[in-house]
């Protein structure tokens, strides 16, 4: 039996059909991604597999004895409790299912999860970064050891480091995952099959994400061919009906049914959602020159966030800001803004600046406001580019239609919330974007649409975001937070800093370990390591680094439920192999334990 399976599920939301008897079948190893725009119900679908909703028809079954977990798209207010005490909390609820094991072997389990994610367990969650409150989230899920991971957004708000360590979890994973994105690059990396959500029902492909956008586009050109002609022939009908008395009292009464039931499907048909127009309302040029820092110092209590930084913005700059949840992006960004004043150092900002800031968490939204008091308070138009426009028409633009522009922003989705404040922020003249993790929620079309506007955009910005993708596409430098409050800057993308960084050791070959850990005998006892120990103990750190490499692949290679389709001699010499470079790792580890510490005698 299938991990998942849906069977004819229909849903309705105010009206609007969701889902239109859809059907999915989701088996053990699989790791699907579901795809659509922002209200297509992706985030619907994965409430009704965890069963937090119920469909108004169809069937959803989970295979018996198998353990699901959810991870909401939000980032909850206020929670009690240190990390360990939030991430403990997930255990309950399989309590009423399973045996409760002793409290010592789950103190094991939670600590186990928390150290795989890197978290502090001593931290409060109050206190935490918005990427951090996710992570926790994340492990709160995971501490059940579930066969079926529902992730909506899982990278949100979380820093590059953290979402590479998620894409390795994920590919060790054997069970099954359904999950929800917007970052293009972890998309790419993790998902074996795609399932967008398209008008109520599902276009489902087993490939990765750049084949499936070439298929995607091959099925539309052929909606596209199919609905001009079931047109032409409508339309061609149409005529004949209307033609004259000849014509009708020939009329063939078949035919006439015919057209009843063409006239049916055309009125039924769901045209496919239209795209996003992005405009901003330019401001005046700013000065060539935006921001100059010198020398900055800043901190919190006794925690350095920025310590002695320096860099000159420019006029038509495109900059990210890149670093780790909590060390102080939001906060450089401030300072950068003259938002608050450095402990040493001065800031200097340019002149005619006029600036639009996009803030992660979407302060600036009200909730109990309408989209429209949001974006244009009391006025019916706004002014784009000199030109007056009624504010329904520039909120359709956003996708928005008129039943919501006068609907509460409490009723939005993430995505949705997202589009708002984009529409609001373009409705402001500026010649200074700042952006702070926009692409969170957003769907794939309408992020690339804002790519291509920002790749435009004819002022300055300052960017913050964890998406690789979105990072390389933008920005013309980067400044990176490398820790104890340095901040240091590098020309291009995410991937031109990976190239700039200070370079590691180059991995050997993973079959030179295996002989270079038996080939050198213990050092004899004397002042100091021969020749022959000190090579070894250099090389060490690059042997293991080739052995984790290679664990990690043939992990991922025993994820992938193709492999179980091959022969079965390769499967068994894989998990050999994997017991084998699991043994060479902890042989590895203790040896250069005992280098080393034969090195610090005297």
């Amino acid at each position: 039996m299938a991990f998942i399976n849906t069977q004819s599920v229909t849903l309705s939301f105010c009206g609007i059909r969701l889902f239109e008897e859809i059907s999915l079948t989701i088996e053990q190893g699989e790791k699907v991604a579901l795809m659509g725009r922002n209200g297509s119900g992706k985030s619907t679908l994965l409430k009704l597999i965890a069963g937090i909703i119920r469909p108004d028809s169809g069937i959803i079954a989970i295979q018996k004895g198998i353990r699901s977990a959810y991870l909401d798209q939000a980032v909850p207010g206020e929670t009690w409790g240190t990390v360990f005490e939030v991430v403990k909390r997930g255990l309950d609820q399989i309590k009423d299912k399973f045996e409760t094991e002793d409290s010592w072997k789950q103190h094991q389990q939670v600590e186990k999860v928390i150290s795989q994610l890197g978290l502090d367990d001593e931290r409060v969650f109050n206190t935490l970064s918005a990427g951090q409150k996710r992570q926790v989230l994340l492990a709160k899920a995971l501490v059940v050891e579930p066969d079926i991971l529902l992730l909506d957004e899982p990278t949100n708000h979380m820093d590059i480091d953290s979402i590479k360590r998620l894409e390795e979890m994920l590919l060790r994973f054997t069970g099954a995952v359904v999950f929800v994105t917007h970052d293009r690059t972890f998309l790419q990396r993790i998902a074996t099959r795609i399932v967008e959500i398209d008008r109520g029902k599902i276009f489902d492909q087993s490939c990765d994400y750049e084949t499936f956008l070439e298929r995607r586009a091959a099925a539309r050109e052929d909606e596209e061919t199919r609905n001009t002609l079931f047109d032409k022939k409508l339309e061609k009908e149409e005529q004949w009906v209307r033609t004259g008395i000849k014509a009708r009292r020939t009329r063939n009464e078949g035919r006439v049914r015919e057209l009843q039931k063409m006239r049916e499907i055309r009125w039924d048909r769901r045209e496919r959602p239209g795209m996003v127009r992005m405009k901003a309302q330019e401001a005046e040029r700013s000065g060539r020159l935006v921001v100059k820092a010198d020398n900055v110092s800043f901190s919190y209590d006794d925690t350095l966030v920025v310590v002695d930084f320096s860099a000159t913005i420019r006029k038509g700059d495109r900059v990210g800001i890149l670093g780790p949840n909590g060390s102080g992006k939001t906060t450089l960004l401030r300072i950068l803004l003259g938002e608050l004043q450095p402990a040493s150092g001065s800031i200097y900002l340019g002149t005619n600046l006029q600036i639009s800031y996009f803030d992660q968490l979407r302060e600036q939204l009200v909730e109990n406001k309408t989209v429209q008091e949001n974006v244009a308070e009391d006025n019916n138009t706004v002014t784009i580019n000199g030109k007056e426009r009624h504010i329904i028409g520039y909120l359709q633009d956003f996708l928005f239609s008129p039943d919501q522009a006068l609907s509460y922003v409490s009723f939005l989705s993430g995505g949705e919330r997202n589009r708002l404040l984009l529409a609001r922020l373009f409705a402001r003249p500026s010649n200074l974007l700042v952006l702070d993790e926009p692409t969170n929620d957003l769907d794939l079309e309408t992020l690339e649409i804002l790519e291509d506007y920002l790749m435009n955009y004819k002022g300055t910005i300052l960017l913050v975001s964890h998406d690789r993708a979105f990072i390389n596409n933008i920005v013309t430098s980067t400044l990176v937070s490398e820790g104890d409050g340095a901040v240091k800057e590098y020309i291009g993308g995410y991937d031109d800093w990976l190239r700039q960084r200070p370079a590691k050791a180059k991995p050997i070959k993973a079959e030179t370990v295996e002989k270079a850990i038996f080939q050198v005998q213990a050092p004899k006892p004397k002042a100091k390591l021969g020749f022959r120990q000190q090579k070894e103990l250099e090389s060490l750190p690059q042997n293991i680094q080739a052995l984790e490499t290679e664990r990690e692949e043939l992990y991922r290679a025993m994820g992938d439920p193709g492999l179980y389709k091959k022969d079965k001699y390769e499967i068994i010499t894989k998990k050999e192999r994997l017991e084998t470079v699991k043994k060479l790792l902890v042989d590895s580890y203790t040896r250069w334990e005992e280098l080393e510490q034969f090195k610090s005698k005297p």
